[in-house]
Formats: C-alpha cells, structure tokens, sequence
C-alpha cells in the first residue's frame, strides 16, 4: 500500500490501518519531521519525503516504495491542501494553481506512476480523496471546490478505463 501526505491526519489513519490489517506501507509526506514521527507506527513499512505534485519527487518515492514493496496492490491518494478562502477576483494565479497542484495533479502523477504495478497485482485498488465540495460548490473556496470536483471526474473517469485490469477506483 502507498499513502501520499501519509504521516498525519487522514493519510496517517489510513497507513495505521492498512498496516494494523497487516499490509506493507509506504506513505510520502512533503514533512521530514512528521514522516520520522510516523514510521514507527507503521511495522515494515517506510517513508519518503516527496511533494506529490511534481514529477521528478513522485518518481523518486516511487522508485524506493515499488522498491521496499515489490509491487503494489492499493493506491491512495490523499495529498491535498485547502488552498486560499477569497473572491475568485481576490485569488492569485499562483495560488489556484498551487491548489490544483496539489489536490489533482498528484494524482495524476501518482496513478500514471503506480499503473504497471497495479496490473501486476490480482487486488489492485486506486482510492482518491475528494470532498463534498467534490459534489457541491462553495463561495470563497472556488479552487478547493474546483479540485475537488475534478477528483470526482477523474476518479470516475478511471474506473471506466482501468475496470478491464481488473482495477478498481474509488473516491
């Protein structure tokens, strides 16, 4: 199983689990520090510093994660941020980029990452953290809301295209 933002919160609950159940874990964090505190908690399993939003740092943790499991049945991804609360004419470019950086192009990068080990596996599952603001707008949260709408359609998206490998996704 790998985790991104696995070593607090959600993402922490959700690697404890997997690893209580008795699964292989690898989480990533863009935090040394919470990575360090987390991996204890995990038997077996291992952390890597990385922001899930850009290529070169997915490819790294997936490099060492595919490396410490030997394959991969269960994807999630949970990397995402709240982005900025604000009238879209008050929210910088950069900021809504940031967003969806963070809270969709992650898992793109991760699932076009995790793919070939995921066909490998007879129980390959990819889970994708969304939100009701996947399903709902909110004022002053455009970005966050946007990102997570985006989530909704990938998700679904991916399970028409991947359900012939035998690969299930959810949000």
């Amino acid at each position: 199983v790998m985790v991104t933002a696995g070593a607090s919160g959600i993402g922490l609950a959700i690697a404890q689990a997997f690893a209580q159940a008795g699964a292989r874990v690898q989480i990533s964090d863009i935090s040394a520090h919470a990575i360090a505190a987390a991996t204890p908690s995990l038997p077996g399993g291992g952390g890597w510093v990385a922001d899930a939003s850009q290529p070169a740092a997915v490819d790294a943790w997936f490099d060492h994660a595919l490396a410490a499991l030997g394959g991969l049945d269960v994807l999630i991804n949970n990397a995402g941020i709240a982005g900025p609360t604000a009238r879209i004419e008050d929210i910088e470019p950069q900021q809504w980029d940031e967003t969806m950086a963070v809270n969709l192009r992650s898992q793109y990068l991760c699932v076009r990452r995790a793919l070939p080990a995921l066909r490998a596996s007879r129980r390959a599952s990819i889970i994708n953290l969304s939100s009701v603001a996947g399903r709902m707008g909110y004022p002053l949260r455009t970005p966050y809301a946007a990102s997570k709408w985006a989530v909704v359609g990938l998700t679904q998206s991916l399970a028409l295209e991947l359900g012939n490998d035998d690969i299930t996704v959810n949000a």
